[in-house]
């Protein structure tokens, strides 16, 4: 038997429902997120932020990941579904969930968050709640900055039903002409440009304040919207529709044409999700689900208000007592000052010694930020090359490519166009640098470039050296400060060349599979995964050290999980971190007892990517851009850099140890495939946060170095 046929029939032999279904353990991930807000112990706003990030979370997995699946059985395309199960099947059970979950969620607003919130002394008020000082208010607000910009559409044989627009909070309202007695029916939007919460109080103190619905208001003013109609009812009602974008390229269309055309479609995907509010009467619910032309199942009749995302706005109250204790990101000690006066040199610090930061707990703008400004400044730089897969086009790091450009030094940035649902805004500031000077190319045909590198080249006492960062993040001033992440700046000439090589690689027609310290997906990645797997596996089975521990966003690429199924029955320890889907199970008798899975969610995004094996004492610690999906492994460019410096794995085990910890507060998935919090120890004490430790470890690292 072959070594191929003998790894395809050790495959063969585990269980058939060995695979979580990704969809539904998608809706698990935000099933997570829902008990955030519905956890007493968090502070009242941010379990109100909590509900407005399931919301837009919720929009965005049907947006794509429905949408998808759903565009597939329809045009009779193969549905990739890793639990043997119709699609069809699986579509309905999507449906049933992502509802429950939705009741769940409204409920948890209405009975919970709401009510705290009023006697916390912030209140989201009705218009029968309001005085008739306050209604002037209101009605003066509403007449100079809501009214002016509205839009009733009528619908009738001389005005068809209106394009409705994905994800927009709309009004169905029903009016009687006196004159013949009919009743017609108009469509109106809420202005998406205008606050959803229309603050009632205007004095500047926040200990007492009330908000007050924008459809709300707007309701209790539609007798000047049809002035000589009388307003018989008025419903409100959104629409999810189809974002999932297909870009079809070849050697010769122009991507950014190609994907603007896309961009238009998208406009116009077809309806994916129909909400409405529960007290809608049946002549509208009929006419907008004929209109829509939408199934029954993706009907969500729920209670008002709808789009939760609308929460987001109470982010602005300024009551620091409901909010988390705020924490400010440290300088990692390495790239402090000496003095008050001394201005910090980036470049020398990472000369002496690599550097590990960790995002937000570390600065990301007195690391990443200033070490590409130092760059862009700095004479002795000759060039920059750089991949950008989600920034803002006002960040800082794009104006110091364009100062880099502009004073003559070679720059690259390579641009990832296809970031879902930022193309437009990656287009945009591409081309402003574009017009910089700056050369900006789009990656390879087929591929995204989702891998975080920064390189620069500087002349240094006649020889040419090579300054890098290798991150697990976007290089994004705003996300940095939510999304936890990391990043290693070395001067490692290893790294330099493997670097060098994968930017020629992106930029140029090399093809490139020699590397030193890098793993590179899509040629390389994948199987150096499965070899140090299966090496764990055989260090195992010979009874030596072995160990795998893995920190992913998602899980789900059934050959990987196979093998960790394989080396955990070997005897191989794996412990699996993953924030969102995960396919693998975990403690199954005979299937995966060494195998435990957890699931951290706080007030920080778990973004990093971390792979770690122990190689019989000579452990191998990546961290890097990839997660464990197909496309990421095969449709990417995506990579990992080993990390060697000791003190750097002492961190990365130490992170480990606080999420595996019996007494550190996590989700840990059952045998069942169920996911359990547990926040309250043995003895009844509320169990620390994971992020909350490693906020104080990284504080108090840099209070040690400082002393």
């Amino acid at each position: 038997m072959s070594e191929q046929t003998r790894d395809v029939a050790t495959r063969d032999s585990l269980p058939a429902d060995r695979y979580i279904d990704r969809e539904l353990s998608w809706l698990a991930f935000n099933q997570r997120v829902l008990e955030l807000a519905e956890d007493p112990t968090i502070p009242l706003l941010e379990r109100a932020n909590f509900l407005a990030i399931f919301a837009s979370n919720l929009d965005e997995f049907f947006m794509v990941r429905v949408a998808g699946l759903k565009r597939r059985i329809v045009t009779g395309l193969a549905v990739p579904t890793n639990v043997g199960r119709a699609p069809t099947d699986v579509l309905e059970d999507i449906n049933r969930t992502a509802y429950e979950l939705q009741l769940r969620h409204a409920r948890c607003f209405v009975e919970q968050v709401q009510p705290a919130l009023a006697e916390a002394g912030v209140r989201i008020v009705e218009w029968e709640q309001l005085d008739n000082a306050d209604r002037e208010i209101l009605t003066d607000y509403y007449e100079h900055n809501i009214y002016p910009v509205l839009m009733p559409l009528a619908v009738d044989p001389a005005h068809p039903f209106p394009y409705i627009s994905g994800r927009a909070l709309n009004m169905s309202i029903r009016v009687r002409n006196p004159r013949t007695d009919k009743i017609e029916f108009a469509r109106l939007k809420v202005p998406q440009m205008i606050p959803r919460y229309v603050r009632v109080d205007r004095r500047e103190s926040d200990d007492n304040v009330r908000f007050i619905a924008l459809e709300e208001l707007i309701a209790n003013q539609l007798d000047g919207l049809f002035p000589g109609m009388e307003v018989i009812d008025d419903h409100v009602f959104r629409v999810t529709r189809n974002e999932d974008m297909e870009i079809e390229e070849d050697e010769t269309e122009n991507l950014i044409q190609a994907l603007e055309k896309e961009l238009l479609r998208r406009r116009f995907g077809p309806p994916i999700r129909l909400e409405l509010s529960d007290d809608m009467d049946e002549a509208t619910l009929d006419l907008l689900v004929s209109e829509f032309d939408i199934d029954e199942q993706q009907v969500y009749t729920l209670p008002s208000p709808l789009d939760l995302s609308g929460l987001f706005a109470l982010g602005g109250v300024q009551r620091p007592d409901l909010k988390f204790k705020p924490h400010i990101p440290v300088t990692h000690p390495k790239f402090r000052k000496s003095s008050p006066s001394e201005k910090p040199d980036i470049f020398a610090a990472i000369a002496r010694r690599e550097v590990l930061v960790h995002h937000p707990y570390e600065s990301f703008a007195t690391s990443v930020q200033a070490f590409v400004e130092q760059a862009a400044t700095d004479p002795d730089v000759l060039a920059i090359k750089q991949t950008l897969y989600r920034t803002s086009g006002d960040s800082p790091i794009i104006a110091a490519l364009i100062a880099a450009a502009e004073a003559g030094k070679q720059v690259l940035a390579l641009v990832e166009v296809k970031a879902r649902f930022d193309e437009e805004a990656n287009i945009s500031w591409a081309r402003k640098l574009e017009q910089a000077g700056v050369h900006v190319v789009y990656g390879l045909v087929g591929l995204k470039t989702h891998c975080k590198l920064v390189q620069v080249i500087r002349q240094e006492g006649g020889q040419l050296k090579h300054y890098c960062h290798i991150g697990t993040g976007n290089y994004n001033p705003k996300t940095s400060r939510i999304y936890e992440d990391f990043g290693l700046f070395t001067t490692s000439p290893e790294v330099g060349r493997d670097v060098t090589k994968l930017f020629n690689v992106l930029s140029g027609y090399a093809i490139e599979t020699d590397y030193d310290r890098l793993l590179v997906a899509p040629l390389q990645l994948r199987a150096g995964l499965l070899e140090r797997i299966e090496r764990e596996a055989e260090n195992a089975r010979a009874g030596l050290p072995s160990g795998i521990k893995l920190k992913a966003n998602s899980m789900v690429d059934e050959v990987i999980i196979d093998a960790l199924y394989l080396a955990g029955q070997a005897g191989v320890p794996i412990e699996i971190w993953v924030r969102g889907i995960c396919s693998i199970r975990a403690g199954v008798p005979g299937l995966s007892e060494n195998i435990q899975v957890r699931s951290v969610l706080g007030r920080y995004l778990e973004h990093s990517r971390i792979y770690a094996f122990e190689n019989n004492g000579n452990r191998e610690v990546f961290i890097g851009s990839a997660d464990l999906m197909h496309r990421n492994l095969d449709r990417r460019i995506e990579v990992l850099v080993r990390i060697i410096d000791r003190e750097h794995l002492g961190r990365i085990d130490r992170f480990f140890e606080f999420a595996f910890s019996d007494d550190v507060s996590s989700w840990r998935m059952l045998p069942d495939g169920t996911w359990q919090r547990r926040v309250i120890s043995e003895e009844g004490e509320l169990l620390p946060d994971l992020q909350d430790l490693v906020m104080l470890d990284r504080t108090e690292a840099g209070s040690r170095r400082a002393r």
